[in-house]
């Protein structure tokens, strides 16, 4: 018993759970958790979209138009003909008394341009610096919203990676049936622009005779119904809240078991939708989605609470989508199908073979070479180097991680990481020996003196590893978290579990009579 330490049984419960958490993966059983294949080993689809950037500009104006609205209905400020055309809007104010007012709002806005006539209508532009802004910041949302859409939908870790000013590249592993990528492009490209906006009373009847250019002058905009394209509505071109202020939604279920869509507005939106509903009783306010109107119901009394929902007969998984869209954030601009392949899994078969090639000859080169130069010492460095690779696949497996072929190439690298300490460790365990100290000295002062060297090695390679995760993408990111799996196994099979080993193994060291067989040395 005295030939137990705590390091063995860490070493010995940490193999024993490394094997059973990997074994789904080896076997490839249909329970468990088991590693994710990458794009490039099992096939998937492969897509190019462009980002529409000049919409997200428009829609900026949009939005301000509505601060503008809420911010003068708020202040008792009379304004009216509040139009938008596309870059710019304008509207005419009524009291010359609050221009300074109305003009402290305007100029606290960054970015925004202004000019006014003699009979005080305003003309509102967004300056160029300020456009380019957004259109840069519209690709970066576009790509953190789309990955969001894709990390809730639940495919294995997708890549979505900018390139040049305003395109999308996204690599989408797994997805083989036309079911799977239909229901995918249509998450990812689906804008989710929810507006709550108010139907023109006053022209509601004229909705189906008016010019466009009578629309556009009284302000305002015609839009289909969600289930019948011939039922128009006539309404106010400047929303009452944007998806902006929504900070949850989900799938629920009506009376008639249909599917919903219940959402929640965050302080401000909660508190404009009640101001606003409590001062328009008997006015249709319109729930409209990616400009389709889903219900227009009247007002009854004030509605707070910042809750409300949309119904239309949504399919389930349609609910889904949407709920997950709404979620994520709303498209700052519109995206267009550029390219799209599907990538075949011939090409991942051949790679897995390939690389699982290369590990095992490494792996028996290394462990060959172990075994020939430092006898016994080598076979413990090689059981060190076996569960190392276990404590790899297990760790990926359990965090439901991605192995791309840059991973791969990580595992084959980690074989001859691994065993790097194990070789320090047993060089300086050798000079000590061959000074003529004692084998329980020896063993112990080599670990002592091996340490440095090799914390100073992980540890940089680490941090470089973190480097990579942090500012690379997709593969790089699979090669850095391998790696990173890998140092961090090497390190506790190595300087825990080797030196446990030679614990245990202590008595039989002391009674042998050549260390060549164990330490390769005369």
């Amino acid at each position: 018993m005295s030939r137990i330490n705590y390091r063995i049984v860490i070493f010995a419960i940490t193999l024993v759970g490394a094997i059973v958490f990997s074994m789904p993966s080896f076997l490839q059983t249909s329970s468990g958790k088991k590693i994710s294949l990458g794009l490039d080993l099992q096939g998937g689809l492969h897509m190019l979209l462009g980002v529409q950037t000049d919409q997200a500009v428009v829609s900026k104006i949009k939005s301000i138009a509505s601060s503008v609205q809420y911010f003068t209905d708020d202040s008792s400020i009379l304004i009216e003909e509040l139009i938008i055309d596309d870059y710019h809007f304008s509207f005419l104010l009524l009291d010359s008394d609050e221009q300074v007012n109305i003009e402290k709002m305007l100029t606290d806005t960054i970015g925004l341009k202004f000019t006014k006539d003699s009979n005080l209508r305003y003309k509102v532009t967004i300056d160029e610096i300020e456009q380019q802004n957004i259109k840069d910041k519209a690709v970066s949302q576009v790509v953190e919203t789309i990955r969001n859409r894709l990390d809730q939908f639940g495919l294995a870790e997708p890549s979505v990676t900018r390139q040049g000013k305003s395109d999308i590249s996204i690599g989408l592993p797994g997805i083989k049936t036309v079911e799977e990528e239909q229901r995918a492009r249509e998450l990812i490209a689906k804008p989710a622009k929810l507006e709550m906006m108010t139907i023109d009373e006053k022209r509601a009847d004229q909705v189906y005779t008016m010019s466009k250019e009578d629309v556009k002058n009284y302000g305002n905009v015609i839009l289909p119904s969600s289930d019948n394209n011939e039922t128009k509505y006539l309404l106010k071109a400047i929303p009452l809240l944007t998806g902006s202020q929504i900070t949850d939604a989900s799938v629920a279920f009506d009376q008639n078991n249909q599917p919903i869509i219940n959402f929640k507005l965050d302080a401000t939106g909660a508190r404009i939708f009640g101001d606003f509903t409590g001062k328009n009783i008997g006015v249709r306010l319109a729930v409209v989605l990616d400009n389709l109107v889903y219900s227009a119901p009247v007002i009854r009394e004030r509605i707070g609470g910042g809750s409300g929902q949309i119904s239309g007969g949504f399919t389930v998984n349609e609910a889904g989508n949407v709920a997950i869209a709404l979620r994520s954030g709303a498209l700052k601009a519109p995206v267009a199908m550029l390219e799209k392949r599907s990538v075949g899994p011939s090409l991942g078969a051949d790679s897995v073979k390939s690389s699982i090639l290369a590990l095992l000859a490494g792996f028996l080169l290394v462990v060959i070479f172990m075994v020939v130069y430092y006898g016994y010492a080598g076979i413990i460095a090689n059981i060190a180097l076996i569960a190392n690779i276990f404590i790899i696949i297990a760790v990926m497996a359990m965090f439901g991680a991605t192995l791309t072929l840059p991973g791969m190439a990580g595992i084959v690298l980690t074989v001859g990481m691994a065993v790097d300490a194990n070789v320090i460790i047993n060089e300086r365990v050798r000079e000590l020996l061959k000074k003529g100290n004692s084998i329980s000295f020896s063993i112990t002062h080599g670990y002592n003196n091996a340490m440095s060297a090799i914390l100073d090695a992980n540890i940089t390679t680490l941090l470089v590893a973190v480097i990579l995760y942090v500012y690379g993408t997709g593969p790089i990111k699979g090669f850095a978290i391998t790696i990173s799996i890998g140092i961090l196994a090497s390190m506790l099979t190595a300087i825990l579990g080797t030196h446990g080993i030679y614990h245990t193994l202590m008595p039989n060291i002391a009674k042998a009579k050549s260390l060549r067989k164990w330490f390769g040395i005369k």
